[in-house]
C-alpha cells in the first residue's frame, strides 16, 4: 500500500486508545526552509492570521439540532474553498518521539488526519495537519492563517458523508508554548483543528509557531 493512500479497512485505523493530549506536539510540523531569495509572491511568507480572527474563549454556539454526530469513518478529502484547498488526506500518527507526525514533505498537496483523535464529524474533536511549505515553495496550507471566521471547511469522509464545519477561531501559537488542552480537548461536539506551521522563520529552526484553525460541526451532507 502507498503511504499515500488511506487503508481499506477503517478499523485498522481506529486507535485501541486515544493519546493523552497532555503529552502531544506539533514540533514535527516546522516546515522547510521556504524559497525566499526570488522575485516571487512568496517573498514575504505566509499570511498570519489577524488578531480579530482569534477565538474569543467563549464556547461556541452548539451545531443546528438536526445536525447529530456521525459515526466512526475516515477522511478521504479535505476542502476549504475560501483559500482553494482541495487536497487527500492520510493517516498520521505518533512518531517515535512521541510528536504528531505530518505528512511527506514532497507531497505539497497532502493533508493528514491524526488517527489518535476522532475522526471528522465524530463528537469530540478532530485534528487535521499539513504543511505550509516545502523546498519548492507553497503547500497545502500555505493560506490558512488568511481565512475568516465564517469561512467552512469540508470533510469527504470514507462513508461518503461530508462533514462542513464552520471556523470560529483563527491563532498562531508559539511551539514553545503550545496550549495543548485548550487546542485539543473535547467540547463534547463535534469540533475541527486544522494546524500548519507559522510565526516567525529562520534557516535554522523553521517556523517558530502554528497556525490553528478552530471550527464546528454545523452540516452533514
Amino acid at each position: 500500500m502507498s503511504a499515500f493512500e488511506l487503508a481499506e479497512d477503517e478499523e485498522e485505523l481506529r486507535p485501541k486508545r486515544r493519546a493523552p493530549w497532555g503529552v502531544i506536539a506539533l514540533v514535527l510540523l516546522t516546515g522547510l526552509a521556504l524559497i525566499r531569495n526570488g522575485s516571487g509572491e512568496f517573498d514575504m511568507g505566509p499570511p498570519q492570521p489577524a488578531s480579530a480572527a482569534a477565538a474569543d474563549g467563549r464556547v461556541p454556539s452548539a451545531a443546528p439540532a438536526s445536525v447529530q454526530p456521525l459515526p466512526y469513518s475516515a477522511p478521504d478529502r479535505v476542502r476549504i474553498p475560501a483559500i482553494q484547498v482541495d487536497a487527500p488526506v492520510m493517516p498520521v500518527g505518533l512518531d517515535v518521539d512521541g510528536w504528531v507526525a505530518a505528512p511527506p514533505p514532497e507531497d505539497p498537496n497532502l493533508a493528514g488526519w491524526f488517527t489518535g483523535a476522532v475522526t471528522p464529524g465524530e463528537k469530540g474533536t478532530a485534528v487535521v495537519v499539513g504543511h505550509v511549505d516545502n523546498l519548492q515553495g507553497p503547500a497545502v496550507f500555505y493560506g490558512l492563517g488568511a481565512l475568516k471566521k465564517g469561512n467552512h471547511i469540508e470533510v469527504a469522509r470514507q462513508d461518503g458523508k461530508t462533514a462542513v464545519f464552520e471556523i470560529y477561531g483563527i491563532e498562531v501559537f508559539a511551539k514553545s508554548n503550545f496550549p495543548g488542552d485548550r487546542v485539543y480537548a473535547s467540547k463534547g461536539t463535534p469540533e475541527l483543528r486544522v494546524i500548519t506551521c507559522g510565526g516567525g522563520f529562520s534557516k535554522q529552526n523553521g517556523y517558530d509557531g502554528n497556525v490553528v484553525v478552530f471550527a464546528r460541526l454545523t452540516e452533514v451532507r
